[in-house]
């Protein structure tokens, strides 16, 4: 299947330094001890405008490397459908209706559109529930990558392709949450508390803390989270799978386009 948005070698290159950014983004607390730039809240807000940056390079990189306007209205369309999805489940149990349908067309459609849906999906959903804040970036950034991943994954067919799509949805649940409490953890809890961030801890205890955090705080809304991936995916993923791929034939995204001479309709004269 010819991926929808084609990867050039420039885009590729673009797309490791944004991982490289977007993961010192996320790991900042590792880095940069709050404070450093002349408030506690700066690091986050910084990386946060960082990775609004990042990533309209990496998406005019993959509009000038190849997505024609089948591609633009297939990402447009999905985009809305994730952004209308989202509200129905967010907030209950860490239920997450909008990554199937990331997951999914990620595998179809190769991770440039995943990365690109990852991104528009979230952006829209934003600006639907007022959800527009200094986590957006962060949030857009983690659905980029889950997109991505999605379209990197390996060859299968049939139930194996399923299950391997599920699996991953799930897995890809529980990741997106610990990178997102890796944004606002240095801020979340009392300084004297045993799982809270300390300046000037040694990575191995700085990371035992958050850890602990994570588990603590975060793993039951997570497991919601990964729960209904799997469950989207397993029962809703054959036929959704088969739309995609039957919309990807019929749009033949990036075809080539051929010229013939035209025939003369004049006969020659006796």
């Amino acid at each position: 299947m010819t991926a929808a948005i084609r990867l050039t070698p420039r885009v590729g290159v673009v797309m490791t330094l944004a991982a490289f950014l977007g993961l010192v983004a996320f790991f900042w607390p590792f880095v940069v001890a709050p404070g450093k730039f002349g408030s506690n809240y700066a690091p986050p807000l910084i990386f946060g405008v960082l990775l609004i940056l990042v990533l309209c390079v990496v998406l005019s990189e993959i509009a000038e490397g190849g997505i024609d306007s089948k591609a633009l209205a297939m990402l447009g369309v999905l985009s809305a459908v994730n952004a209308a999805l989202r509200p129905l489940g967010a907030g209950t149990a860490g239920i997450e209706t909008v990554f199937f349908v990331l997951v999914l067309a990620g595998r179809v459609y190769g991770p440039g559109f995943g990365f690109t849906l990852g991104c528009t999906s979230l952006f829209a959903s934003a600006l639907i529930t007022g959800g527009v804040g200094p986590w957006m970036p962060y949030q857009m950034f983690g659905c980029a990558f889950v997109g991505m991943l999605a379209g990197f994954l390996p060859r299968a067919s049939g139930r194996r392709e399923v299950l391997l799509l599920a699996v991953y949805g799930s897995l890809s649940g529980y990741l997106f949450g610990f990178l997102l409490n890796l944004s606002f953890w240095p801020f979340s809890l009392d300084p004297n508390s045993s799982i809270a961030y300390l300046p000037g801890l040694p990575f191995t205890e700085q990371w035992q803390r958050y850890i602990a955090f994570d588990i603590t705080t975060s793993l039951g809304w997570d497991t919601g989270r990964a729960v209904t991936n799997f469950v989207c995916v397993m029962l809703a993923g054959p036929a959704v799978l088969t739309t995609f791929r039957r919309a990807a034939r019929r749009a033949r995204f990036r075809a080539p386009v051929r010229f013939e001479a035209a025939r003369s309709a004049v006969s020659k004269p006796d």
